[in-house]
Order: C-alpha cells, then structure tokens, then sequence
C-alpha cells in the first residue's frame, strides 16, 4: 500500500471526460451543433472531440437509461474568452441556460446550461490574471 503523498505521483492530467448517453444522436447534434464542438472522430454510437490532449466523448452505453438522475454530480466546464459572445451564440442554436453569465467572487464568469440528458454544463471565463499566467 502506498502512503497518501505518493497516491497521485503518476497522473499526469485529465486525458478526457466520456458522457454516457442512450440518445446519442440527440446528443452528437447537440455537442457538435449547438456547441460548434468540431468532431475528432464519430462512429455508429461513439463521437469524440478533442482540444490539445483532452479528448471529450459522447457514445452510447447500454447501461445508461433516461436523463441524468444527478446533473449536479458531475459539471463540465467550457472554457470561453467572451463568455458573453458565447452565451449570446449557444442561445440562438437552442442552448437553454439556467443561469446566465454572472461574475463570481473570484473575480471570474460563469453561465449554465444542460445538454439533452439533463447533464450540467459551463461556460467559464477566467479573469484576465489567470488567463495570461494560465492559472484558473
């Protein structure tokens, strides 16, 4: 057994994020034409968009059924440089936000919305320290 300050030494960074989804069409349409995410690679149930090293899936699952139970367990974070252009472009293609963008104490922006699933979903724009040291 290795002790706590050697549990992570090997993760180097989050590859990617995979979102499980029984209605993958709904789901493609809505991550490559609502968001304007441009796909990597789509298969039959498996369409992957990647930025840099970070891959974000959607693929069907056999195990997965409905809407998400609890859109709040999980959130991605969409990093924006205008979250207010961006916010004003997802609303003409259909994104329905729950919250519009909004300043957070730490001096940031964040705005809300949901994917097909029910799936909780942010724009977020880091204020201008943190974009130009690459910090968030």
């Amino acid at each position: 057994m290795t002790d706590a300050a050697d549990a992570g030494a090997d993760i180097t960074g989050v590859a990617g994020v995979i979102v499980w989804t029984d209605r993958f069409d709904a789901m493609l349409r809505f991550y490559r034409d609502v968001l304007g995410l441009e796909p990597r690679g789509v298969k039959a149930s498996f369409a992957n968009f990647a930025w840099g090293g970070f891959r974000l899936s959607v693929a069907a699952h056999d195990g997965v059924r409905g809407p998400a139970r609890d859109p709040l367990r999980v959130m991605i974070n969409f990093a924006v440089a205008d979250i207010h252009a961006a916010h004003r472009r997802l609303a003409a293609r259909g994104a329905v936000f729950s919250r519009p963008p909004e300043r957070e104490r730490w001096g940031g922006w964040v705005a809300t919305f949901a994917d097909p699933d029910g799936n909780t979903l942010q724009l977020l724009q880091l204020p201008p320290e943190a974009q130009t040291s690459g910090q968030g």
